[in-house]
């Protein structure tokens, strides 16, 4: 097998790993995310390189960018948390539906 094809299928592997998800949680955290970016990282600069320097540069980088992408995908589970906590108050009021976001807030309709 040639260096372009063990690159190629370590990267497949990675990204496959990356987009299995037990759940979508706004928990703030993304130390899955960063443990996947960083294996993921060293596997490939592993066998780019095929020397531990290359392996560990590639886990940092890969660490640093699995923890970025961590962080915005719980953005976004915490925005769609909140856009899906709805609530709904009697059928006197003016509004009669709204949600509360993450922070307590009512959000009218």
């Amino acid at each position: 097998m040639n260096r372009l094809a063990k690159i190629a299928a370590a990267a497949a592997i990675a990204l496959g790993a990356g987009t299995v998800s037990a759940y979508a949680a706004c928990d703030g955290d993304a130390s899955t995310e960063t443990l996947l970016g960083a294996g993921s990282g060293a596997a490939v600069g592993g066998l780019a390189s095929h020397s531990l320097v290359g392996a560990a540069v590639g886990g940092v980088a890969g660490g640093l960018i699995g923890n970025s992408i961590g962080h915005s995908n719980n953005r976004a589970d915490c925005r769609r948390a909140a856009r899906h906590e709805y609530r709904r108050e009697g059928a006197n009021r003016e509004h009669d539906d709204y949600y509360i976001d993450r922070n307590g807030h009512r959000h009218y309709y």
